[in-house]
């Protein structure tokens, strides 16, 4: 009977918006090096992050995302483009360290803002770039109308961007996390004619950590708790503005970390996982995500389906109702699978996302995940249970070998695939400064 209600509501809602003309608006926020542990909804005894619980009491809570890749650079092309960043040209590395000079997304390269554009949408960027520091790789030439950002993390770059021009150099690194959040309420309050698309990666909590002086000391777990609270904070002023602007219920919200914990910042943690950002242990990549859609998306649930960021590209588009075969879309090349109905619940249907590939931020392809099993691709393979075995510890090789084989010859396809349609970032000879 709950099902029910909840797929006749659903139903409810979408008519409405259909019948008014207007897709859903999307807001997608990303915090940057945030552990899976990091929140106190994830489990984190002392930091207190009251919005994103709300927010995932109001939405689904997803306990099985993958980050898309092990650093920023390379995640945030999977998150955009919806593709490996393999598929793209990288191989290690972020912009401005063991990534060429110059080297970035490639403009052919076609990205979730791009699409959303074409279709209408208003689109906004407040945050850290990190896909390119010249054009064409900026953000403005890469589907977004409103942007102001940094090019690069928050410890690589001074200076602070509206659109072509230089704002603030140096920045004040305690101040960025202020500075998004205003321009993400502004953009929304500037929408009189939706729908939009706003995509705000925050530097937070990303090394230096440095706390506002508003929130300097105000948690119980030093100046990192004291970040982290202070982007929960501002993640609710911007609820409180789509709240205010009667758009709450339009809008699609979805919360995700770009990578697993820095391993120079060691109050940030991946627990129960094994391993921090550049590692392919689940440590690296599995990272805190919400969803929230009122009254269409269910209340308080908890998904534990295996999803990746890249996934978020189709499951968006979905839900928006865009088709990406569509000439005007111009069908971009995606790995992502489209999980929308996963997360409105729909047990009858099948979920699209069986297997995964993991790349370590500097040594290439490490492993293959399939179900719950993961298979380290070394010379002395090493398969792990998850679903028992959540740091990692237990090899079980040498009593699966048929398992072993069998997703060796999976990855092995998998990579065939990819390197089929090879594409290369743009730059030049690598680069060791970081």
């Amino acid at each position: 009977m709950r099902l029910i209600i909840h797929v006749l509501a659903v139903l409810v809602v979408t008519f409405v918006l259909v019948a008014s003309g207007q897709s859903p608006n999307v807001v997608l926020i990303m915090a940057d090096d945030l552990g899976y542990h990091d929140l106190s909804g994830y489990g984190h005894p002392k930091i207190k992050t009251p919005v994103l619980d709300q927010l995932a009491k109001d939405g689904v809570n997803l306990t099985n995302f993958d980050a898309g890749a092990t650093v920023c650079t390379p995640s945030r092309m999977a998150l955009l483009t919806g593709a490996y960043p393999s598929r793209l040209g990288w191989t290690q590395g972020v912009v401005g360290y063991l990534m060429n000079p110059g080297a970035g997304l490639q403009a052919e390269a076609l990205t979730m803002a791009e699409v959303f554009r074409s279709e209408g949408y208003a689109t906004g960027m407040t945050g850290q770039w990190h896909l390119g520091d010249e054009s064409p790789m900026l953000p403005m030439e890469q589907g977004f109308e409103d942007t102001f950002y940094i090019k690069r993390s928050n410890n690589q770059t001074t200076e602070l961007w509206r659109n072509t021009t230089l704002v603030e150099d140096p920045f004040d690194n305690r101040q960025l996390t202020k500075k998004f959040t205003n321009e993400a309420v502004r953009f929304i309050r500037e929408q009189e004619a939706s729908p939009f698309f706003l995509y705000v990666p925050f530097t937070a909590p990303h090394f230096p950590v440095q706390a506002h002086p508003d929130w300097k000391g105000k948690s119980d777990y030093g100046v990192y708790g004291d970040v982290v609270e202070e982007m929960d904070g501002r993640i609710g002023e911007i609820l409180n503005a789509l709240e205010e602007e009667n758009l709450s219920e339009k809008t699609i919200v979805a919360f995700l970390s770009d990578n697993g914990p820095e391993p120079l910042t060691k109050e940030s943690k991946a627990l129960p996982y094994r391993g921090k950002k550049w590692s392919a242990l689940e440590g690296g990549t599995r990272v805190p995500c919400i969803f929230r859609f009122p009254k269409v998306l269910p209340k308080g649930e908890t998904c534990e389906a295996m999803i990746a960021a890249m996934d978020l590209f189709p499951t968006l588009a979905s839900a928006c109702g865009i088709d990406l075969k569509k000439p005007t879309t111009g069908s971009p090349v995606i790995d992502g699978v489209d999980v929308w109905e996963t997360l409105l619940g729909k047990s009858e249907s099948p979920h699209p996302r069986n297997d995964l590939l993991y790349w370590h931020g500097k040594e290439g392809l490490q492993a293959i995940r399939q179900g719950d099993w993961k298979l380290f691709l070394t010379k002395w393979p090493k398969l792990y249970d998850l679903a028992n075995d959540a740091g990692e510890l237990n090899n079980l090789s040498s009593q699966h070998p048929e398992r072993v084989r069998s997703m060796q010859a999976l990855a092995k396809r998998k990579l065939a695939e990819i390197n089929a349609e090879p594409r290369s970032l743009i730059g030049g000879p690598p680069s060791e400064s970081r």
